[in-house]
């Protein structure tokens, strides 16, 4: 994670700029949701297509990826996502509260679900959630998806990841496993934690604003978008910096797409552009 700098010696942020797409791959459907609110106005940017580019000076990214097969996973993450906007928009106070707050809403939205409809048994969700302001961002996330920054040509993950991919990759640190074998470990994607709603097992919650600078990007994707190694998005992120949010999810989607990975998940992709 990049250092940052004392929120005193920093400038206000002059906006976001912002657009959203996403791929179905080699899946039946689409079991991903993405929503993104601006103020106390929020819109959903529609699925498989960027949407178009806007801008605000706050600005709330929700991405939802279900599980539980085609009507429950598409459920799930729906009512989290449509849960996460609502409660947050609604609430007041510190940071950190408001997005812990929405992501207790989601999860009951998910518990609610299933008290309807027990023909979903199983279904669930992971949940990624991010906060813009002036003075930086905060975030919440449950489960794999990934809170990406692009700054300086150099990309971090922001949040952590909930699957089995980081203990194995630690234990190949260690030497008790090749780098190899963690990789192609057949339960790497296998989620610790998720929202089911139950107990969460695991949650990242970033309750104060970390620093943005202008001109850094932003990117919130579901795990579909791990098609592309780290270098190859970095690659794909520095050719399209200087270009609008709305072709910079089109070029990563693409990129997504060349790779013709036999079992490709849904991949969605969340582009915010700041300054």
């Amino acid at each position: 994670m990049p250092d940052a700098a004392p929120i005193a010696l920093m400038p206000q942020l002059t906006g976001f700029t912002y657009a959203a797409g996403a791929l179905q791959g080699a899946r039946d459907n689409q079991e991903d949701a993405c929503q993104f609110a601006e103020v106390d106005r929020a819109g959903t940017l529609p699925l498989g297509r960027s949407g178009g580019v806007r801008r605000s000076s706050t600005l709330l990214a929700v991405l939802a990826d279900g599980m539980g097969g085609h009507a429950g996973g598409a459920e799930a993450s729906r009512a989290a996502c449509m849960a996460f906007v609502a409660a947050y928009e609604g609430s007041e106070g510190p940071l950190g509260e408001r997005l812990a707050g929405a992501l207790d809403t989601s999860n009951r939205a998910i518990s609610a679900a299933l008290a309807r409809d027990r023909s979903l048994a199983g279904m669930g969700s992971t949940l990624i959630a991010a906060a813009f302001t002036p003075a930086g961002i905060g975030w919440v996330s449950v489960g794999d998806s990934r809170l990406l920054l692009f700054r300086n040509d150099k990309l971090y993950q922001l949040n952590e990841d909930h699957s089995l991919a980081p203990i194995l990759d630690g234990l190949a640190a260690l030497g008790e496993m090749t780098a190899a074998e963690a990789g192609a470990h057949p339960r790497r994607h296998f989620l610790r934690a998720a929202l089911t709603g139950g107990v969460i097992e695991l949650v990242d919650l970033r309750q104060s604003a970390f620093l943005l600078c202008d001109g850094d990007w932003v990117l919130l994707a579901s795990d579909g978008i791990e098609s592309l190694s780290d270098p190859e998005l970095a690659d794909v992120l520095a050719t399209h910096a200087a270009n609008e949010p709305d072709a910079m999810v089109a070029a990563v989607l693409a990129a997504v797409e060349a790779i013709a990975e036999p079992a490709q998940d849904n991949a969605t992709v969340m582009a915010v552009r700041v300054g």
